[in-house]
């Protein structure tokens, strides 16, 4: 299973995914973590603090449940695959003018490709679009 970021920070921080996103993890807890779920993980939830979302000491206390979680090793880390980025740029080309992905999104379901998830679980809908195209089912 891999999830991407904003999926994860449904995990933690209460928005309109959270009650899905803790759904699925009853389904299948163990989802893949890179360095780039550490990094836009605490990226968005410093922007919830930022757009005033959630108050900063809010963010702090989901930063130590973060640091918690991975301690006690709920999650499968892993580092970036190693040809993330050349077929991160080739997903860009095929399909950024047709289904308008950024970088990150490429990244993702690149990530969850070479890790050979079976699942790519996201709330947006244009990288759910570009991971069905890849072949991943996103539900």
């Amino acid at each position: 299973m891999y999830a991407d970021s904003s999926f994860l920070v449904s995990l933690y921080i209460q928005d309109v995914h959270s009650p899905a996103a803790r759904q699925r993890m009853t389904v299948s807890p163990l989802l893949w973590f890179t360095p780039l779920h550490w990094a836009e993980r605490f990226r968005a939830i410093a922007q919830h603090a930022f757009r005033r979302r959630i108050p900063v000491v809010d963010a702090e206390a989901v930063y130590a449940n973060l640091n918690r979680d991975q301690r006690a090793g709920i999650w499968l880390e892993t580092p970036i695959p190693e040809m993330a980025f050349t077929l991160c740029a080739d997903l860009a080309r095929r399909y950024g003018a047709r289904l308008g992905v950024r970088t990150l999104d490429s990244l993702q379901v690149v990530c969850a490709l070479e890790l050979k998830a079976e699942r790519f679980w996201t709330f947006d809908k244009r990288q759910a679009k570009l991971a069905r195209a890849q072949g991943l089912k996103t539900n």
